[in-house]
């Protein structure tokens, strides 16, 4: 019951509103989501309060309170990270709440999505920026999203955004240039 069509076919019939596929599809997806949230997670220091389980597991409570008309599984699985990320960055508010800023230290793009204690607050910022690009270009906002949160190949993304694998990678491009500009701009307090 794990092809690609299987799970496309449970999603659809949940979308329906079949509590029973969503009662088959989650055993099915579960080891799926714990590697987007291991991947979302990578390089987070030892002991941190919050675990790849426990994000799998308060994903899943937003996944199953949504009412999206899933497409199919690619799709699922973007609307996941979106879900992961969101938790993340909600935890990384919250710990920082009225840190931000204090002698942050500059970091990549790349390394901003490394959730560790240096950089924890940078992927505070980081949000912030995404936010900034999705008001100016939504779907370079979207592939960063799924790039580095999701875990996603161009590939997945193509599917989901129904474009090309080369559109993806030119996407990426520009958005992480943009976004190291605004990163960037927001630490430099000199100008």
């Amino acid at each position: 019951m794990s092809s690609p069509e299987a799970l496309t076919v449970l999603l659809q019939r949940w979308s329906d509103g079949n509590k029973d596929a969503l009662d088959q599809l989650m055993p099915v997806v579960y080891g799926q989501l714990r590697k987007l949230a291991a991947h979302s997670l990578r390089g987070e220091r030892p002991g941190h309060t919050l675990h790849a389980t426990e994000l799998v597991h308060e994903a899943y409570l937003k996944l199953i309170d949504s009412e999206v008309p899933w497409q199919n599984r690619v799709h699922f699985y973007a609307v996941a990270a979106t879900m992961l990320r969101r938790i993340l960055i909600d935890h990384a508010r919250a710990k920082h709440r009225g840190k931000r800023g204090a002698g942050a230290e500059k970091v990549s793009l790349d390394d901003a999505v490394l959730f560790s204690p240096q950089v924890s607050a940078e992927v505070v910022d980081l949000d912030d920026a995404l936010k900034r690009l999705a008001v100016n270009d939504e779907r370079k906002s979207q592939v960063v999203e799924m790039t580095f949160f999701g875990g996603m190949t161009h590939e997945e993304i193509a599917a989901v955004m129904k474009l090309s694998p080369k559109t993806v990678q030119r996407e990426l491009r520009v958005a992480k240039a943009w976004l190291h500009r605004e990163l960037s701009a927001d630490g430099d307090t000199s100008t």
